[in-house]
């Protein structure tokens, strides 16, 4: 189960990489009046400021003339203003939320906002210390899948919001659309860049009350991306690189126009696959991987494993994998996401992640405070 777990969020990943509510319909994203803010990446996402509340319109991803939920987020301790317009009104900061994802944990976290946190779901996949600890002192509900959820113990929780991933084609939430909390769809997973999506970390600040904090999180991320960036353009080596493994028959590899695609692009990094434009995933059998990147000279494997992934794993796993150039001459760097919270982390913090790209493609690159969540692979 674990496992089966795991290749969902490596093709959710992939895809980043790839009920009904109020407030969703055919709004417009423009916005006449009040205090726009200036997002330079997130393309999904328009926040304006009004006096006394602000106003959040999230585009529709699967069809971007249409507006996927617009949300008014209003101080709870201050009277609701007069002609508010339509959306699903949220009272802030929230201060005990349903958060469905460890993604959105982990950057509460990081916002100084964890307390708000009142319930989680899949609380056995979540890695996180600060989340688990809440939990054994009774501070933090554990409510069930997140495919499934556990509607009796939300019910219990009262939360004053639901933060979970909408889908395509989706016919609303069931039960927990009708419980009266408002649900707050974080799709900043379907963002297309990397830092198109740490800037979703702004709306989330408001809602919780640590706006200005946020902002100041997502100068540092940008300001470190951009310099980063900047550095690995100084490289004189230009190493070409592969990702992944097979799961059963299939290969699933990020499309040079996803945001890891775009990730190996800033690291400078010759990705095998960059001049596949898709944004998601492309489904692959060996044989068309192996024709790709069988001369790769870097492999990066992400993997969930009790123990660190070895050559002789990898090779028992398939046999074919001993083919490509990067296994005969060693160059495999391994990331275990049961040691590391690279899911968790990455999504927010795409300047961490592209340090250890840098590293890894341009090994000459010093004082960039080794890697994170890679390693090289053992015999």
């Amino acid at each position: 189960m674990r496992h089966r777990c795991y290749l969902f969020v490596m093709i959710g990943w992939a895809l980043f990489l790839f009920a009904a509510c109020g407030g969703r319909g055919k709004a417009p994203l423009a916005s006449e009046g009040g205090d726009t803010l200036d997002l330079r990446h997130a393309a999904n996402l328009i926040l304006v400021d009004y006096p006394g509340y602000t106003v959040a319109t999230l585009r529709n991803p699967w069809d971007t003339l249409r507006t996927l939920h617009t949300y008014v987020l209003a101080p709870k301790d201050k009277p609701l203003p007069d002609g508010l317009p339509e959306g699903t009104l949220v009272r802030t900061p929230l201060d005990r939320a349903l958060v469905y994802s460890s993604v959105h944990c982990s950057l509460l976290g990081g916002l100084g906002a964890a307390d708000a946190i009142g319930g989680v779901c899949d609380l056995r996949y979540v890695n996180l210390p600060f989340v688990r600890e809440a939990y054994a002192d009774g501070r933090l509900a554990d409510c069930g899948s997140g495919n499934n959820p556990d509607v009796e113990r939300i019910i219990e929780l009262r939360p004053d919001a639901i933060l979970l991933s909408p889908y395509q084609d989706g016919n609303g939430y069931g039960r927990i659309g009708k419980l009266g909390a408002p649900i707050v769809e974080c799709a900043d997973y379907l963002e297309t860049s990397a830092l198109g999506r740490a800037e979703w970390m702004r709306f989330y600040g408001r809602l919780f009350g640590v706006g200005q904090r946020a902002d100041s999180l997502f100068a540092v991320v940008e300001d470190n991306y951009r310099r980063l960036k900047q550095r690995a353009l100084l490289s004189s080596t230009s190493l070409s690189v592969l990702s992944d493994t097979m799961y059963g028959a299939v290969w699933y590899v990020s499309g040079g126009g996803s945001p890891m695609g775009r990730l190996y692009a800033d690291a400078c990094g010759r990705y095998v696959f960059a001049d596949e434009p898709t944004s998601g995933a492309l489904p692959l059998s060996f044989e068309s991987v192996l024709d790709r990147g069988g001369d790769a000279d870097v492999w990066l494997i992400k993997y969930n494993r009790q123990h660190d992934l070895t050559y002789a794993d990898l090779r028992a796993e398939h046999d074919g994998y001993a083919q490509f150039k990067a296994f005969r001459q060693r160059n495999i760097y391994g990331c275990n996401a049961a040691r590391v919270n690279f899911f968790e982390e990455t999504p927010f913090r795409p300047d961490w992640l592209l340090a250890d790209l840098i590293q890894i493609f341009h090994p000459e690159m010093k004082r960039l405070g080794g890697l994170r969540y890679f390693c090289k692979l053992e015999e």
